[in-house]
């Protein structure tokens, strides 16, 4: 048994399909929904947002955004979110680094370009967390060769 999952930011569709399971990262703590789940709407956190469906798994890292459970769909409107196969961890990497910088220099004297780098530094954080987790690596077949090589 399996129940609908949408995943949208303001930019795109992230993931629209069945699921057996759904792990969020809850306001109050890290959430499991199942198939004949009880009604619920709450926001989310930053973290790692994970989608399960006859054995595969696709991890999403999300900034914060809201999660409504219907007896049919599932429905998150994440406010910032990318499948972590598609992040760059490099890119990740910089952005945390820049963030840093900025915060020992001192809070700037603006409280909303303050919030906006500790933000984007919570940002950096969850994306680098979630590659190091769940990025899937080629997998090497018993020969030692990339199963994806020639492909």
């Amino acid at each position: 048994m399996s129940i609908r999952c949408e995943i949208v930011t303001q930019d795109r569709s992230l993931y629209e399909g069945e699921a057996d399971i759904v792990i969020a990262p809850g306001s109050e703590g890290e959430l499991g929904i199942l198939p004949n789940h009880a009604p619920l709407l709450t926001t989310l956190e930053f973290g790692v947002l994970i989608v399960r469906h006859q054995g595969q798994e696709e991890a999403f890292a999300i900034a914060g955004g809201i999660l409504e459970v219907r007896p049919d769909v599932i429905t998150v409107l994440a406010d910032v979110g990318e499948r972590v196969d598609e992040i760059d961890l490099s890119r990740a990497e910089a952005a945390r680094e820049r963030a840093q910088k900025y915060l020992q220099e001192g809070p700037p004297p603006d409280t909303d370009e303050y919030l906006r780098i500790q933000a984007s530094l919570r940002r950096s954080r969850v994306r680098i967390d979630a590659v190091k987790r769940f990025k899937k690596r080629p997998q090497l077949s018993p020969s030692g060769s990339r199963d994806d090589e020639g492909t």
